[in-house]
């Protein structure tokens, strides 16, 4: 009952909004929401999307302070990409269980293994862990690089399990190995979850996010649905991908596998399309921590400001560039 109180608006949200949005324009802010966070956390930011457009965006803006709605490592991102920018975080107990399931140390003695593999970092992690990698991806572009990488190179990919169980199983590549954390989130996301929605929903397409559980059967669903079968269409998507799928998409009815905040995006991208989420009570904690106090006082707040090493930003911004920019990319020995 704790979550539900603090996602539902408030009665006099009205109210906050007017404070919330007068108040960020005395101080030169804007507040960037993630697609995973509640309703009315986006009906009052200026941007809403995934973590790293959110940060590219941010660093577009001619604002000087960027309030992040979302999780710990996403705000770290922002000011790694904008280091001169003030960035805070509305709740500073909004961590990530992903994100925490790899530590720099962890990093540096799995690397101390393998001294001459390629570190692929997921950008759901600290930025003393990117500041460690070769380079970063996002769950939309994690094929396209380690498909870049040579086959006869090792590879540690990290931190997510089944994102890079997907990521193997799609690029093929013999020597990559996998760091065994997980979302706890998405890793609910069960098979059994998956199986039973559609074997009730016969006729509805599926979007599934590459970090749940249930990604192994939905890969099998796609291989069914190709070889003929007339088995439900099924998608591997990010965030965006699934929004922007929305936006087209010619089907009725469309379960989707990832974290229950990003419906509200979906319904509102395809009114005329029935969302239901594969898991109803996947929802994340830690994205449900801001309330309309915090996030109103976080944009004048001290306390809530987000620092992060300068030494290390760098090494980490390098990270992120060569993940966006190709051409800083160099696999040579």
């Amino acid at each position: 009952m704790l979550i539900m109180s603090i996602i539902a608006p408030p009665s006099d949200m009205i109210d906050y909004q007017r404070q919330i949005r007068s108040l960020l324009e005395q101080e030169n802010a804007i507040i960037l929401a993630h697609n995973y966070q509640p309703a009315w956390i986006k009906d009052v930011a200026d941007i809403s999307g995934d973590s790293l457009y959110l940060s590219q965006r941010a660093g577009d803006t001619d604002a000087t302070t960027i309030v992040f709605c979302g999780v710990r490592f996403m705000a770290e991102t922002a000011k790694i990409l904008s280091p001169t920018k003030r960035v805070v975080l509305p709740a500073d107990d909004a961590e990530c269980s992903l994100a925490d399931s790899i530590t720099e140390s962890d990093l540096l003695a799995w690397r101390a293994q393998y001294p001459d593999a390629i570190v692929v970092a997921y950008v759901n992690t600290s930025a003393a862990v990117k500041a460690q990698a070769d380079v970063c991806c996002t769950s939309a572009n994690a094929v396209e690089i380690v498909a870049s990488i040579p086959h006869d190179r090792d590879l540690l990919f990290l931190p997510d399990q089944f994102l890079g169980a997907y990521v193997k199983r799609m690029t093929a590549h013999p020597n990559m190995h996998i760091w065994m954390g997980e979302c706890h989130v998405h890793a609910d996301i069960s098979p059994e979850h998956l199986e039973r929605k559609m074997l009730n929903n016969p006729t509805a397409t599926l979007m599934v996010h590459p970090e749940c559980g249930c990604t192994t059967p939905a890969l099998y669903q796609m291989a069914t649905a190709s070889s003929g079968s007339t088995r439900q269409r099924v998608s591997i998507l990010s965030t965006n991908q699934m929004i922007e799928e929305a936006k087209t998409t010619s089907a009725q009815h469309v379960l989707v596998a990832t974290e229950i905040g990003i419906m509200s995006d979906l319904r509102a991208a395809n009114p005329e399309v029935r969302f239901e989420a594969v898991n109803p009570e996947a929802r994340c904690p830690y994205m449900n921590r801001i309330t309309p106090q915090r996030l109103l006082d976080s944009i004048t707040s001290t306390a809530d400001e987000v620092f992060v090493d300068p030494a290390t930003a760098a090494r980490a911004r390098l990270a992120v560039e060569r993940m966006v920019h190709p051409e800083l990319r160099s696999w040579s020995r």
